[in-house]
């Protein structure tokens, strides 16, 4: 919330700033205020480049007192660092923040000077005596150990690499196992269609054609009928020449002889030529 007694003066300097900051080429730095306390600003300050401090981003925060710009307002830094101008509580020794403040600055200005300040401490006036101290008399211990707190605050930590998850790729069929169409049977043979050949896991019907077995029986049946009267006539026709006045005897073709009685029969009284054959059919 802003401060009380908040005089309009300070409110059209906020404002202007405001509409500055806009137009201002802040390159990686950035400020603006909270949206419901336009007297609380929060920024970034990239760590300038070859100084200790670099790949590091350091967040600022600004109070504006209830007279601003006629009073200083206070910065803290809320990320740790390794640095003599600055304590471990965020407090900023800085000259523009303290006796050499001036409402012709601005708060972009102060976030210049914060960022020099990163590039060019000052062991004249130090927050951090022991530091300061280091800083003269042993640079490289001093530079190591301001890389070190850099690495360990002020880098931005990464987002963990997602791996995706692989999906499993759709099951292809094995090579080879296409389905094929059994050929047409043939003339004469059994049409029986055996099972189909599964490709997909998916059984196919069995079909079964008695088309064919009906003409096959009616042909066995014809066959057998034409082999019976074959054998008969052959058997009934191994005389050759019968005299007139004698009996043939005829046997059945079943063996069925000795059961049923004998048939005699008179050949007819005709004269019969030497080479004729004589059947007689049932």
């Amino acid at each position: 919330m802003p401060p009380g007694g908040v005089s309009s003066t300070t409110l059209k300097r906020i404002n202007r700033e405001m509409a500055d900051l806009k137009k201002e080429d802040m390159g990686e730095i950035t400020l603006e205020p909270l949206e419901n306390n336009m007297y609380l600003w929060r920024g970034t300050i990239p760590g300038p480049e070859g100084s200790v401090y670099e790949g590091g981003v350091f967040h600022v925060e600004i109070h504006l007192p209830p007279d601003y710009p006629f009073t200083a307002p206070k910065a803290m830094l809320k990320t740790r660092i390794y640095h003599m101008n600055i304590s471990d509580q965020g407090s900023i020794c800085i000259d523009i923040l303290k006796y050499n403040w001036s409402p012709a600055l601005s708060l972009f200005k102060v976030m210049l000077s914060l960022s020099s300040l990163l590039t060019d401490p000052n062991p004249k006036d130090p927050l951090v005596p022991s530091i300061a101290t280091e800083y003269v008399r042993n640079r490289k211990q001093h530079d190591a150990k301001a890389r070190q707190w850099t690495e360990m605050y002020a880098k931005p930590k990464s987002a963990p690499l997602v791996v995706p998850t692989p999906q499993p790729l759709p099951a292809s069929p094995a090579r080879g196992s296409r389905s094929r169409r059994a050929p047409p049977p043939r003339a004469g043979s059994s049409s029986i269609a055996g099972p189909s050949r599964v490709t997909s896991g998916v059984s196919a019907p069995i079909v079964i054609d008695d088309s064919d077995d009906d003409s096959m029986a009616v042909a066995r049946s014809t066959k057998r009928k034409r082999e019976t009267a074959t054998a008969s006539s052959t058997s009934r026709s191994r005389r050759t020449m019968a005299p007139a006045g004698d009996v043939l005897e005829i046997p059945d073709d079943d063996g069925s002889s000795s059961t049923r009685p004998k048939r005699a029969r008179t050949a007819r009284n005709t004269a019969p030529v030497s080479d004729d054959v004589i059947v007689i059919e049932d």
